[in-house]
């Protein structure tokens, strides 16, 4: 059973598409949310929930860092077995469900003050197998399309290795963008990682207050 969706409260602005873009602000093991907000002000406010099984996932910090074609890492790369749920970030809406070369399988969602979120790399393969013949109700969740109204926390998707992810392991590309410019997530889901992970483990000790009491 996945930990409850954590609510973070995290504020974005114009100074934060610059300094992300530029100088990677906030990144790092030791950035906290805490700071990003103190420096870039409290114009635009999002809130999110991590996207996946904080518990399933690993991650690290690698925005801006170089991949072919001369290209810059726009993201979070989500690394997590194969058909571990990918949850919404953020009450939104769908716009976007894809299949492309490098992105594989992909979901992306508009949420409010010209928030997006995307999700690359979804799964493509029959249980058990690599074979790229999942279908569609493998990639993402039942009743997804574009139109669609998502709660945060709520299932749209599975992680895969589809696109250019084949050989570099399941995980899910996680990007956000405000108002057409992606910025580092890394700060944002380092924090609600670990509040996730707070949340699984108070789940796993309730029984045994219950039995306590």
């Amino acid at each position: 059973m996945r930990a409850l969706p954590i609510i973070l409260i995290a504020v974005l602005s114009p100074l934060l598409m610059g300094a992300a873009a530029h100088q990677g602000v906030g990144r790092g093991p030791t950035a906290h949310i805490d700071d990003l907000i103190a420096e870039v002000g409290r114009e635009r406010e999002l809130v999110l929930v991590f996207p996946q099984d904080a518990e399933a996932t690993h991650f690290e910090d690698t925005w801006g860092d170089g991949r072919s074609g001369d290209r810059r890492h726009k993201g979070s790369d989500l690394m997590a077995p194969k058909s571990t749920p990918v949850y919404a970030v953020a009450d939104g809406v769908v716009s976007i469900m894809r299949k492309s070369g490098l992105a594989g399988y992909w979901i992306g969602l508009e949420h409010a003050g010209g928030v997006e979120s995307w999700y690359m790399h979804l799964n493509n393969d029959e249980p058990g197998t690599d074979n790229g013949r999942a279908s569609l109700d493998q990639v993402y969740a039942p009743g997804i399309e574009v139109g669609s109204f998502v709660a945060a926390g709520q299932l749209i998707g599975y992680v895969g290795d589809s696109g250019n992810a084949e050989y570099s392991g399941s995980h899910t590309h996680f990007e956000l963008r405000v108002d057409g410019r992606a910025i580092d997530p890394y700060p944002l889901l380092i924090d609600a990682h670990r509040r996730a992970l707070e949340v699984a483990r108070l789940d796993r000790l309730a029984p045994l207050v219950g039995r306590i009491d």
